[in-house]
């Protein structure tokens, strides 16, 4: 009775192993419908501006972080038009068109560099741009 049970942990113990196995790591499961022209940036302290163009024209903008402070909720906007604007004290983002996204970052009067980060969505693909402004 002991071996036999003994056959049927070892079973499923084997069947858990072999179900868990680890799939390629990709952010969603569709392949890049987006196609970003740059996914990173690198702006001054005095503020700068960027626009960034898309392969794809079916994204959206989902949401973005200013170091540790996500924004996902912006009230009065319309995310799944062809064009919108979302603004925050220190950014000005536009989706202007299918194939453009529009970032505009103000000063920074702190002494330590300031991380934006915009997530972009398109079905179940994520993707996003990373702005990295100096410090003060």
């Amino acid at each position: 009775m002991k071996k036999l049970l003994y056959v049927n942990l070892l079973f499923i113990l084997i069947i858990t192993v072999y179900s868990c196995t680890v799939k390629e790591s990709r952010m969603g499961d569709w392949e890049d419908n987006i196609k970003l022209s740059v996914k990173a940036v690198e702006f001054s302290s005095a503020g700068d501006s960027v626009t960034i163009k898309t392969g794809g024209s079916w994204w959206n903008i989902g949401g973005i972080s200013v170091d540790s402070t996500n924004y996902y909720d912006f009230p009065g906007v319309n995310r799944q038009a062809v064009s919108y604007t979302l603004k925050k004290d220190c950014f000005d983002i536009q989706r202007r068109d299918n194939h453009t996204l529009f970032i505009k970052v103000l000063s920074n009067p702190l002494s330590v560099k300031r991380i934006i980060t915009v997530g972009l969505e398109a079905g179940d693909y994520f993707d996003s741009v990373t702005i990295t402004q100096k410090a003060k």
